[in-house]
């Protein structure tokens, strides 16, 4: 089974999709929102310490006038 992501620009795309589906030939799944969520909150559980919105955009600065200088 090979599995991809598909962006539908068309709404006759879906259809067609769905048509696949009922033939048994695809599956369509939806998928979270949430991944990205989930992977944050992994990271953040490992981290002794985790930073302030603030502090990050501090840090954010700090990069973008560094690359900005070079």
């Amino acid at each position: 089974m090979e599995t991809v992501k598909v962006d539908i620009l068309n709404p006759k795309a879906r259809k067609l999709l769905k048509d696949l589906a009922d033939l048994d030939l695809i599956a369509i799944r939806k998928s979270d929102k949430s991944d990205f969520s989930k992977i944050l909150k992994k990271l953040r559980s490992k981290s002794e310490y985790v930073p302030t919105p603030e502090e990050i955009a501090k840090e954010v600065e700090v990069v973008r006038s560094e690359r900005n200088n070079k």
